[in-house]
């Protein structure tokens, strides 16, 4: 029997890999206790108030979700400062990049991406049969005058993470204005803004800024880091109309969940969730790049809550080891970085049992 055949360009295609789930690890090497800091999740959890507003929806989880996100569209367009026809709503950020490529990726034509770029962009594109250019990094930073040169009449979107992921650097506010001033208003500009509450400092560009003038330009955030509610899914995008409605012609009727929407509205409200997070990840990242200089490993300077490092020795080895140690980080190969390692900020204690079992993988593979 012949079966179905589907698409060419499905047929290469390598799913997303995530990170591994604690009990996996737990069942496949008998482990009680496993440190999971792999995904870039908050280590204190989700907001309280976002638990309490889950407790008390609960009891209406047998009823479709408002597909408008009609009460979380208002506060955010209150707390953003922008219209509410200007917002769209994702089962995460990661949907979002699935409609943009929907919606604009045209079979043939060309998506421009760092070469170590969140690989949900090099997937979706190549669901849609489109082309990527893969820039290379520079210092380890996103390329910005190499994606102005990629530009060509069949480009049909740029897309870049900011904070970068997987990186960790940060693209400034003088090279984000050069990039939204040089690329054609015909071609789709994606900020990616997942780990925007991590990265604001003085240099950090503000967005939003951009969207008024910039019909082309759209900016993506995200409740699954620093609000904590990745298990929800739950993510949004800000641009203009036109923009919003071709997103929307494309987006499941009910895409966000009754209780991911009752969460992120309690979350918004939760300031000192937010600030608390930020404290222990910046203290955790204190203490890990001090760590990391005394093992004698270079690391990438990070704004997000998870820092890439250099074991200088075949990562999976290291990886596959921490496993055994009830330590979950994240190998970098999938990237062309064999030799690096991707660890999540986490608490104190999981930090530091973080250091004592690295330390012991790599006195194992001297």
């Amino acid at each position: 029997m012949t079966p179905v055949e589907t698409r060419k360009c499905i047929r290469t295609l390598k799913p997303y890999p995530p990170g591994k789930p604690i009990e996996e690890v737990q069942r496949e090497f008998g482990l009680k206790h496993v440190c999971k800091m792999a995904s870039n999740e908050n280590p204190l959890g989700s907001s309280p108030k976002a638990l309490e507003a889950l407790r008390k929806a609960s009891k209406d989880a047998y009823l479709y979700p408002d597909g408008h996100a009609y009460y979380l569209r208002k506060k955010l367009s209150r707390k953003l400062r922008v219209p509410e026809d200007w917002l769209v709503f994702g089962n995460g950020s990661d949907e979002l990049i699935y409609l943009i490529a929907m919606a604009y990726v045209r079979s043939g034509e060309n998506v421009i991406v760092s070469e170590k770029c969140f690989i949900e962009y090099k997937i979706t594109t190549q669901i849609m049969n489109g082309r990527l250019k893969e820039i290379p990094t520079k210092d380890f930073a996103h390329d910005i005058h190499g994606f102005v040169r990629a530009i060509d009449k069949k480009t049909r979107a740029i897309m870049f993470s900011n904070p970068s992921n997987p990186l960790g650097t940060m693209i400034d506010k003088k090279e984000v204005d050069y990039i939204v001033k040089k690329t054609p208003k015909r071609v789709l500009l994606v900020l990616d803004e997942a780990y925007y509450e991590y990265g604001k400092s003085r240099n950090y560009p503000n967005s939003l800024y951009y969207l008024k003038t910039n019909p082309n330009v759209i900016v993506l955030r995200t409740f699954s880091k620093a609000y904590g509610l990745a298990g929800l899914r739950i993510g949004y995008g800000i641009a203009q109309p036109e923009i919003i409605e071709n997103l929307n012609r494309v987006r499941p009727p009910f895409n966000v969940n009754r209780l991911a929407q009752e969460a992120a509205l309690a979350a918004l409200d939760d300031k000192e969730h937010i600030l608390r997070s930020l404290k222990v990840n910046s203290e955790g990242k204190k203490y890990l790049y001090g760590e990391f200089k005394k093992m004698g490993l270079s690391y990438i300077p990070t704004h997000t809550n998870f820092i890439l490092f250099d074991v200088k020795r075949d990562g999976k080895e290291i990886f596959n080891t921490l496993l055994r140690l009830g330590v979950i980080v994240r190998p970098m190969s999938i990237y062309g970085m064999p030799t690096f390692l991707r660890v999540t900020i986490g608490t104190m204690t999981e930090n530091r049992k973080c250091i004592t079992a690295l330390k012991k993988a790599l006195s194992l593979h001297t």
